[in-house]
Order: structure tokens, then sequence, then C-alpha cells
């Protein structure tokens, strides 16, 4: 990219996130939303932080960060939690009133860069504090997640489940459902699952606790051993969701939701996001298997055009009404190998917009600083 497009995606970049952080999400959201409102400007902070060495970004971090996490509240087993009326945000377990995994995974993970980051020199020693803090609470956070029940072993692999309890507001308790919290629950769906191993592998990296390492790990096997080939081993296809074990079947033995491919094309680029992660840290994911997620995306799904670039589905199933507009999209994670793939996001990528809050400063540092 020319310095000049640069120092233009970047300015549409800073214009857009400063408007739309005007809307102080920190200031109020819990449960899931922490994850799709709150973390894109973390990340995108992070970014920036350590695209241009302005402290400025930093500031805005400690901001955002500080405001949700002082809002936290101490829940019946000592730990902190952001808790929501249907937090759960799955219609698999009852509507309770409930921490979400995913949403803390999400929000925690831009944390943990940034204390990496800060600790390893990238800013003045009277930050550190903060980054070891945002550490600590980052294990916390996996240490409750871990102590519910939400992990479990999953054939040669394993899975993270909803819990299927959640905060008794009338008596300060757990609901009913925290007796069974070992066996019940259900599993998240892939891109939920990729999206805590992702914060896992981070947390290993900012800690060196090979336990974070080995949940990714684990998570990434099982993913990968339910990915098939099709047209002659070209190309790859999953389904949105499989049962993982028993918590996941009705007393019939019939799978508790629907089982297919998902006909939301963004969901998939958050698999190809982990995917990516994991092939690069060794994990399950191998050149092979890179090379068949590259051929997916730019050989099945796109449909050869640069400018106003379309993609279809993963499976090439009719678009879905709700979704007519994103049946496929392009998986941002494979643009930094393939060329091809670079030249559709240049041309595409709103710098300033929504999708641009964490991507946009993402990809200017492939390039290297301002």
């Amino acid at each position: 990219m020319e310095p000049s497009r640069r120092a233009a995606w970047f300015a549409a970049w800073e214009d857009g996130i400063l408007r739309a952080a005007e809307r102080r999400y920190c200031d109020r959201e819990t449960g899931e939303e922490l994850g799709w409102l709150v973390s894109p400007f973390l990340m995108g902070f992070h970014h920036a932080y350590i695209l241009t060495g302005e402290e400025r970004w930093l500031d805005l971090f400690e901001d955002w960060a500080g405001s949700w996490l002082r809002r936290a509240v101490r829940e019946p087993d000592g730990y902190l939690g952001w808790p929501k009326e249907a937090g759960a945000s799955t219609a698999a377990v009852p509507e309770l009133f409930t921490d979400n995994m995913l949403g803390e995974a999400m929000a925690m993970r831009p944390l943990a860069l940034m204390a990496t980051a800060l600790l390893a020199g990238a800013a003045p020693p009277e930050r550190r504090p903060a980054a070891r803090a945002w550490l600590d609470l980052n294990r916390h956070v996996a240490e409750k997640w871990e102590s519910r029940g939400c992990w479990r072993p999953a054939g040669d692999g394993g899975v993270w489940v909803v819990p299927p309890f959640g905060l008794d507001r009338a008596t300060g308790g757990w609901t009913d459902g925290y007796a069974r919290r070992a066996q019940g629950g259900f599993s998240l769906p892939a891109n939920k699952q990729n999206q805590v191993a992702l914060w896992m592998l981070d947390l290993h990296a900012a800690t060196g606790e090979p336990r974070y390492r080995e949940r990714a790990q684990a998570w990434f096997c099982t993913m990968r051993a339910r990915m098939r080939l099709r047209d002659g081993g070209r190309y790859w296809v999953w389904n949105y969701w499989d049962p993982a074990g028993p918590w996941d079947l009705r007393a019939d033995g019939s799978p508790r939701h629907w089982v297919g491919v998902h006909p939301n094309g963004g969901y998939y680029a958050l698999d190809a996001e982990g995917l990516v992660a994991a092939r690069d840290h060794g994990l399950a994911i191998g050149e092979d298997d890179l090379a068949r997620l590259l051929a997916t995306n730019r050989d099945f799904m796109w449909n050869g055009q640069v400018a106003g670039a379309r993609f279809r589905r993963i499976d090439g199933g009719e678009p879905d009404p709700r979704w007519a507009d994103r049946p496929g999209c392009l998986w941002t994670a494979l643009v930094p190998y393939d060329a091809r793939l670079r030249l559709v996001f240049e041309a595409n990528h709103d710098p300033g917009g929504w999708g641009g809050l964490a991507a946009t400063p993402w990809y200017l540092r492939l390039a290297g600083p301002t």
C-alpha cells in the first residue's frame, strides 16, 4: 500500500473510531455485548498504539477498559462477572440472568494483548501496574469458567459449554441448575469456540502458562475433526454447531440444536480467524489445511471480481433472505497469506466503518509503522 493511501486509511479510521467511541458502550454493556460492542474498540486502540506508539491510544484503551471493568459484580462463588438478563444468548438454556463466556473472552483478549506489549517495555514503567492487573483479571475470569464446569473433554479434544444456571436475584444465590453444572449446559457453536480459543492462545502468550494453550489445542483438534472435504478434497466445509456430548442431546437422543451450515457467512470468517491462529501456533491445523482454507474462500466462494467482490456460502447453497447480502464474505484472517485476497480487501474495505474498528490498524501494522 502506498504511503499516501496508508495515511488516508489511518485518517479515516481515526475519524471513524473516535466518532463511534462517543456511544460509550463501555459505560453500560454487559453479557455477550462486551464482545460485540466493547472489544472492537479495545482491539482498535491496542493496534493503533502498537502501530504508532502514541500514548493517546493507550489512554483511550485504559479509559474504555476501566469503565467496563469497574462495573463488575462479585457473584456467589466469589468470581467477578458482568451478568445480564437472558445472558446465555441461546434458546438452548433458560433465559437466565447470567454472565456470558464469549463476551468476556472477547473483551479480555485485548487486555491480555496490551498487557503483553506494556510488560515487554512498550510503555513507561508507570503503565505496568495496570498491565499486571489486566493479566490477573484474565486469569481470574478464565478460572471462573473452569470452576463452573464449562470445559468438557470431547473425543480427542474438548469444548466450552454454556452453563445451565444463573444468578437468582431473589435469594442472592444460584438457580437450581448450579447443582448440575458438571453435566448440564450446551456447547457453544464453532464461531464462539474459536473466539474463546483465540483468547486462550493470547493468554498463554501473555503468561506462559501451558494450560491455556492446552485448552486451545483441544478445541482446535475438535474443530479439525469436524471439518469435511468436498469437491475431491479441494475445499473445506463445516457445520455451525455439532453436538459434543450427552449434554447436547434430548432425552430421545436427538440434538438440541439444528446441525448444518449457517447461512450467515460472517460466522465462518470468525472460524477462519481461529483456524489461521491454530496453524500459526502449530495446533491441529497444518499447511495443507491452510491451503484448502485459501482455496475455499478464494477459488470457490469469491466471484473473482476485485471491485465489488461478492462471496457465496461456504457450501454453495442458496442465500437466506435474512442474510441475503452476506451469504459469504472475505475471510480477513487469510489476507496476509494471499496476494489476490489482499487486493480484494484493499478494494472493498471501509477503513472508517464499523468493520474497520479493529481491522484497519491491524492491517496497517502488517506493513510496519505509519
